[in-house]
C-alpha cells in the first residue's frame, strides 16, 4: 500500500512538471536570483511608498524580452530580459519603471483603457461583416483584420502618458536612492530598433511599452539632469548581476552555447558557475563537481555554491553525500525556504534513522514561509507516508494538487484524507475546506471539471460525502 501511495505522489509530481513544461511561461524558483532581485527592488518600493510584503516579484522562464505588472501588485520579469541586459542598472531601471505602474495606479486605469480601446475594434468588425454581406468580401476581410490594430492604437493613446510617467518616476526613484538612472536610458537605446520593427516581430516588452523617439529623448534628458547620473554600480551589484546571468545561461542554454559564452580560458567565478551548471545539465557530474569545488575554495561561505554541490550530488545519484552540502547551505542561510526543501528532499531520499523526522521539521518550516509551495507539500507527503501517517500524507498530496490548480486530484485526496482523519481536528477541518473549495458541484469549478472531462481526465471517481 505504501508503494501504491508513493506512486500517486510521483504522479502528482509528474503532473506538476508537465504543467510547467506545457506552459510557455513557467515560473523559475531560485533562492539566489530571488534574493538578488529583492535586494535591488525593495529600496525602490520604499521610495515609491509601497510595502515590500505587498508586492510580489516573479521570474518567468521565457527567452523573450519582457517585464510587466499583472494580477494585482505583482512584478513579473522574463529570464530573457535578465540575460539580454548589459548591467545591473538596466535591470534596475526596468524594475523601477514597473514599480511606478503599481504605485501610480496604472493597473486600474489600464483595465478601463482596455475596455475603451476595444470599442473601435468592435465597430471595425461590425463594418467588415456588413461589407461582406454587401458583396465586398475583400474590404470586409481588411476591416476585420485591422480591428486589432485599431484597438492597439487606441489603447496606446491611453497608455502613452502612463509610460512617460513611469519613465519619469523610475529616474526619480533611482536618483533618490543615490543610484544612476542611466540604465533605463541604455536599455531603451539598446533596443531602439524595436520602434521600426513590425508589431508581430517586436519583443513583447515593446508591444506593451511602445518605444518612440520622443520618449527616449525625454528619459535621456531626465537622466542627464540627475545628479547621480555617473554613479557606477557597486562591486557587489556587478558581481550579483554577473552571477545571476551566468546561472540562468547555465541552466537554460545548451552546454555548447555555455562553452562559447564562457570558454575554459575564462576562470572567473561567473564562468565557472555557468560551466558547472551546464555540466550538471549534461550529466557530466565530475566536471560539475570540479568547477563547484573550485568556487567553494574561493568562497567557502557562499550558501548557493553549497546548494549547487548538493544538487549535483543528488542528481548524480550520490544521495547520501548530498545531505551535508544542503545542510551547510542552511547553516549559512538559516530558514531559507527553498534551501530547506532541497535539504528535506535529500533526507527523504537517504532515509537513514531520524532523516524523515528531520525532513518533516524542515518542510514544516518551509511551508510556514511558503504555504502554497506545491513541491514542499509533495515532499511532505513522502515524509509522512514513510512514517506510516497515511491520512496526513493524503492531505499533503491534496494540498500539493490544490497549489497547482489541479482541483480534481485535490478533491480526491482530500476526500480520502477526511475519511481517515479524526473528526474536529485541524487536519480534518483543512481536508473538509479543500473538499468544499474543489467541489465539482460548485459553479465556480464547473469550467475546470468540464475541461477535464473533455480531456478524458476522469480516471478517479469522485465521491463527495456530507460536508
Amino acid at each position: 500500500m505504501a508503494r501504491t501511495f508513493l506512486r500517486y505522489i510521483a504522479m502528482a509530481a509528474a503532473t506538476l512538471t508537465l504543467a510547467i513544461s506545457a506552459s510557455a511561461q513557467g515560473l523559475i524558483r531560485d533562492a539566489e536570483i530571488e534574493e538578488t532581485l529583492r535586494e535591488w527592488t525593495d529600496p525602490i518600493l520604499d521610495v515609491a511608498g509601497l510595502k515590500h510584503e505587498d508586492v510580489g516579484l516573479y521570474v518567468i522562464n521565457d527567452p523573450s524580452l519582457n517585464a510587466f505588472v499583472a494580477n494585482g501588485q505583482n512584478i513579473h520579469i522574463h529570464t530573457g530580459l535578465i540575460i539580454a541586459a548589459d548591467s545591473p542598472g538596466q535591470i534596475k531601471g526596468v524594475l523601477a519603471h514597473e514599480t511606478c505602474h503599481i504605485a501610480c495606479g496604472h493597473t486600474v486605469t489600464r483595465s478601463r483603457a482596455a475596455g475603451v480601446a476595444s470599442r473601435p475594434a468592435l465597430v471595425s468588425i461590425g463594418l467588415g461583416i456588413l461589407a461582406i454581406a454587401a458583396g465586398e468580401p475583400g474590404a470586409g476581410a481588411a476591416l476585420i483584420g485591422s480591428s486589432s490594430q485599431f484597438a492597439a492604437l487606441n489603447f496606446y493613446v491611453h497608455t502613452r502618458s502612463e509610460e512617460a510617467m513611469a519613465d519619469t518616476a523610475a529616474v526619480s526613484y533611482l536618483t533618490e536612492l543615490g543610484e544612476s538612472p542611466e540604465g533605463i536610458v541604455e536599455f531603451f537605446e539598446k533596443f531602439r530598433a524595436q520602434e521600426v520593427i513590425s508589431q508581430a516581430r517586436r519583443y513583447p516588452y515593446f508591444r506593451s511599452h511602445p518605444l518612440a523617439s520622443d520618449r527616449i529623448r525625454n528619459v535621456r534628458m531626465l537622466a542627464d539632469e540627475s545628479p547621480t547620473r555617473d554613479v557606477p554600480p557597486t562591486d557587489r551589484e556587478q558581481h550579483q548581476y554577473e552571477m545571476m546571468r551566468a546561472k540562468l545561461i547555465g541552466f537554460l542554454d545548451t552546454p555548447g552555447k555555455v562553452r562559447r559564452e564562457y570558454p575554459d580560458s575564462d576562470q572567473s567565478e561567473p564562468a565557472r558557475y555557468a560551466r558547472s551548471i551546464a555540466a550538471l545539465q549534461a550529466s557530466d557530474i565530475q566536471v560539475a563537481l570540479d568547477d563547484v569545488n573550485s568556487l567553494l575554495v574561493d568562497e567557502p561561505d557562499n550558501p548557493y555554491f553549497w546548494e549547487l554541490k548538493g544538487q549535483i550530488l543528488f542528481e548524480g545519484g550520490r544521495v547520501a553525500e548530498s545531505v551535508e552540502p544542503h545542510h551547510k547551505s542552511l547553516e549559512l542561510k538559516p530558514g531559507q525556504p527553498l534551501l530547506l526543501i532541497n535539504y528535506a528532499r535529500s533526507l527523504n531520499a537517504r532515509a537513514e534513522p531520524g532523516d524523515v523526522e528531520e525532513a518533516e521539521s524542515a518542510l514544516r518550516d518551509a511551508l510556514i514561509a511558503e504555504p502554497d509551495n506545491a513541491f514542499a507539500w509533495q515532499q511532505l507527503a513522502i515524509t509522512l507516508e514513510k512514517q506510516g501517517r497515511r491520512a496526513e500524507a493524503q492531505l499533503a498530496t491534496a494540498e500539493s494538487a490544490y497549489a497547482v490548480g489541479d482541483l480534481q486530484r485535490a478533491n480526491i485526496f482530500a476526500h480520502r484524507a477526511r475519511e481517515q482523519l479524526e473528526r474536529n481536528t485541524v487536519n480534518y477541518r483543512r481536508a473538509d475546506d479543500i473538499l468544499l473549495i474543489t467541489d465539482p458541484n460548485n459553479p465556480d469549478n464547473r469550467d475546470f471539471y468540464n475541461r477535464a472531462a473533455r480531456r478524458g481526465v476522469n480516471q478517479f471517481s469522485i465521491s463527495v460525502g456530507e460536508h
